[in-house]
């Protein structure tokens, strides 16, 4: 979550909440009214669109209203990020289910899953991974983003023992981003006349991994 749970509002003596307490609602509500702009705007119009002036205007507030809970425009934008990372999170952790499946059938089923995230969310996709964002250590997005990149690396150890399991998740990441990013372009469409990224997925599989057994 970006927001933690506010605690409950002491009251004054007659019960009625107390104006701070009141405030810090009204604060918590802002921030989440921004962030919640920015996310809708850069489903909408993508990355390049998320200015903290139009961010403010969708939220409904002053342009000056942002710099309450987010000093700079790279706190913001890495603020919207982290939801990105929470969806692609809840994503990965529903696909998995209990992981008891076979690890080279979780690691078919977790590289579609993010092909479809980066291309259903395109605008998100790309600000997720702007290296601005990751280095800056704002909201500690690569506190989010590494453990996705561990569970690939424990899965990968499980098909290949026998290889250095980080290097062979990060080549295969890698495959992976160029094809949502080749895709997303039309590129790939082009180049091989396909219409589903489905055979170019077995086949990134197969290479960092070598083939399946029953094939």
């Amino acid at each position: 979550m970006l927001e933690a749970e506010l605690p409950s509002a002491p009251g004054t003596a007659s019960g009625t909440p107390s104006a701070s307490a009141g405030r810090t609602a009204s604060d918590a509500g802002l921030r989440t009214r921004l962030v919640d702009a920015g996310v809708d705007l850069v489903a909408r119009e993508g990355a390049g669109a998320l200015t903290l002036r139009e961010i403010a205007r969708r939220a409904g507030v002053s342009h000056g209203a942002p710099r309450r809970h987010f000093p700079t425009h790279l706190e913001l934008l890495s603020a919207i990020a982290h939801r990105g990372f929470i969806d692609l999170a809840a994503r990965v952790s529903a696909t998995r289910g209990d992981g008891s499946a076979e690890p080279r059938g979780q690691l078919a089923e977790l590289s579609g899953a993010y092909l479809r995230f980066a291309l259903e969310n395109a605008g998100m996709y790309e600000l997720m991974f702007r290296h601005d964002l990751l280095a800056s250590g704002h909201l500690r997005l690569r506190d989010t983003s590494l453990p996705l990149f561990g569970v690939l690396v424990e899965l990968v150890g499980r098909v290949r023992p026998d290889a250095d399991a980080r290097a062979v998740a990060a080549a295969l990441w890698a495959n992976l981003h160029g094809i949502a990013q080749l895709w997303r372009w039309g590129s790939l469409q082009l180049a091989t006349g396909a219409d589903d990224f489905g055979p170019l997925l077995r086949t990134a599989l197969d290479a960092h991994l070598g083939p399946e057994d029953d094939r």
